[in-house]
């Protein structure tokens, strides 16, 4: 369930920011997020989620959990963990690693994409070593779609290699929860 509820971008933001995790209580997840994304603003917050204000209180203070809002919170409590400035810091020092950066990823089910016209079906593990150009641009991801084309466009460059080519990011479809870093293929810190 834990993969789930981080969701491929915030797999993405744990790996490349492995010191600005999200927390684990709830609670610490509605604090940061009010006063980092919300300007403080309870009012705001609620408005956002669609609860009242006394229900934003209520999971600060621990006498309520976000149920319905879960993944939400944790995926915004994620996103705050990170500035802007920080996420650019990263992905300029990962463009460094040129071409063959050593940055591992895999993807699961790679379930479709068309071969010079015809569908064919890949139900097999493909893993990527990503270019510092496409690592910065995991690091600049602002949410899951920017992740999904940032891995889709690896997928192609890497079928573009073999004897077919002319692939796009469009071609592939994968599962999102099927995906992650080949952790012993690099070191971030």
């Amino acid at each position: 369930m834990a993969g789930k509820l981080r969701g491929m971008f915030g797999r993405v933001r744990e790996t490349l920011f492995p010191s600005r995790q999200a927390p684990v209580q709830s609670t610490t997840q509605a604090g940061h997020v009010r006063d980092r994304k919300y300007g403080g603003s309870t009012k705001a917050m609620a408005a956002a989620y669609g609860v009242a204000p006394r229900t934003v209180l209520r999971w600060i203070d621990g006498t309520r959990h976000p149920v319905e809002h879960e993944q939400r919170l944790r995926r915004e409590a994620l996103d705050v963990q990170t500035t802007e400035r920080g996420r650019e810091r990263k992905a300029k020092q990962l463009e460094q690693l040129g071409t063959i950066s050593g940055i591992g990823a895999r993807v699961g089910r790679t379930t479709t994409f068309s071969i010079r016209g015809s569908d064919a079906v890949r139900a097999r593990d493909v893993h990527l070593n990503l270019s510092g150009e496409q690592a910065a641009a995991l690091a600049r991801a602002e949410d899951e779609d920017d992740v999904r084309a940032v891995i889709g466009q690896a997928l192609a460059d890497y079928f573009n290699g073999g004897p077919y080519g002319g692939f796009t990011a469009d071609d592939f479809d994968f599962d999102p929860d099927d995906f992650d870093f080949d952790p012993d293929d690099f070191d971030l810190n």
